[in-house]
């Protein structure tokens, strides 16, 4: 889990070229938590320094790639004080230090539990924290349960951000990559999203939700083959923006034509419906947060649910095995889609919105996004799979059009 928390990172600069900058830059710290000055009332008088990323420090001074600033481990000494139990051992297993988060695994007198900085604001911890307690005390699924503090609260704000315990799954294991086990992956997604329906949030959470995000989605990504089209050509000397170059147009029209099966879909009727009759996407679900334990598979890392329709999930974990497989395999497929509709059967409606994200060049647009941000890396080291993911996208509308046939009235991808 570690390896996957610490993002592509490179001390590099980029060139100053004329190429258009991203549409979102890193916030400041003060960015970063608001401008409520109530977020550090808890740590007030203790301890009023804000939690800052710190992957950078990691880059320049060659640190452990599990370092966590001395700053941030007396935060979470202070942190532990507020819970009924005594601390025997600490160990860092991951970080998000890009965004000023982390997680121990830390050993007390009363068992293991994971102590975890959430890296997001609160008003947004608040929601996935809520929907945690929902699914565990109200649907008993197989998610952590947050351990309170002695004064019966689910987290300590500190920091600028949101600290909370939970309890530690022992003997937790991958399963296996084969068709079988990602069976198991798309049966356990499908449950988690039929228990997260009927989650309300507390009312001090600021409600996550990406259900109206769809056409703004496609539309940014629409937005964005220009602005690679514009890193390519101010960086023509590689050979790697020739590729790129090369599909541009195409995945282009790809985008189009998605964006106007969205707008004749049934989508807007189900946005319209709103939250109360959506469930929650995991947006990070995978090997990683989805393992086996003696019970059966359970979920961690809740940190990014947000309502949605929740079909993007099952979409990104086909996505993820297509390519992982190297090929657009339809019995995969359909075994993914039958394993996942055992536990959380897919209306045609949603079926439809599944068949038009898989659509998208999505495959493509996640390898290359991060060409904006350092094109010399990107295009020296990030290149030699372009062919595959390339190919990948321009293999996949016959069995696009197999699944379509599997239900009447779909989309059509010929």
């Amino acid at each position: 889990m570690a390896d996957k928390l610490q993002n592509n990172r490179s001390n590099k600069k980029p060139e100053n070229r004329s190429v258009p900058k991203p549409e979102h830059q890193a916030p400041t710290s003060t960015q970063a938590v608001g401008n409520n000055s109530s977020l550090n009332q808890s740590a007030g008088k203790n301890n009023p320094q804000l939690i800052k990323p710190w992957a950078q420090e990691i880059i320049e001074n060659n640190l452990d790639p599990l370092y966590v600033p001395d700053y941030i481990k007396e935060m979470a000494k202070e942190v532990v004080k507020s819970y009924d139990f005594e601390v025997q051992q600490w160990t860092v297993m991951a970080l998000k230090d890009e965004q000023g988060g982390a997680i121990w695994k830390i050993d007390t007198n009363k068992g293991p539990f994971s102590l975890k900085i959430l890296h997001r604001r609160p008003m947004k911890s608040k929601f996935s924290l809520g929907a945690q307690n929902y699914l565990v005390k109200e649907k008993k699924a197989r998610v952590p349960a947050i351990v309170q503090t002695k004064d019966g609260e689910d987290y300590v704000e500190m920091g600028g951000k949101l600290w909370f315990v939970a309890k530690w799954i022992e003997d937790l294991r991958e399963v296996a990559e084969d068709l079988e086990g990602t069976k198991k992956l798309c049966y356990a997604l499908g449950e988690f999203h039929k228990l997260s329906r009927g989650y309300k949030p507390p009312a001090d959470a600021e409600i996550q939700t990406r259900l109206h995000r769809w056409p703004r989605t496609y539309e940014r990504v629409e937005l964005k083959m220009e602005w690679f089209r514009n890193v390519a050509n101010a960086y023509d000397e590689y050979s790697g923006s020739q590729t790129i170059l090369s599909v541009l147009d195409t995945f282009e029209k790809h985008v189009q034509e998605a964006r106007a099966r969205l707008n004749n879909s049934s989508y807007h009727e189900i946005a319209a419906r709103g939250i109360e009759d959506a469930a929650l996407v995991h947006q990070d679900y995978g090997w990683s947060n989805a393992q086996m334990g003696d019970e059966g598979m359970w979920i961690i890392d809740l940190d990014g649910v947000a309502f949605d329709i929740p079909i993007r999930d099952l979409r990104k974990l086909i996505e993820e095995r297509i390519h992982a497989l190297g090929e657009w395999d339809i019995n995969w497929i359909r075994e993914m889609i039958t394993a996942y509709e055992q536990a959380h059967p897919i209306t045609d409606e949603t079926y439809e919105m599944l068949l038009i994200d898989l659509s998208m060049p999505n495959l493509f647009y996640k390898h290359v996004k991060d060409i904006i941000y350092d094109p010399p890396t990107f295009l020296t080291t990030e290149v030699d799979e372009l062919p595959t993911v390339i190919e990948l996208e321009e293999k996949k509308w016959p069995v696009l059009q197999e699944l379509a046939s599997d239900r009447k009235g779909g989309p059509t991808f010929k």
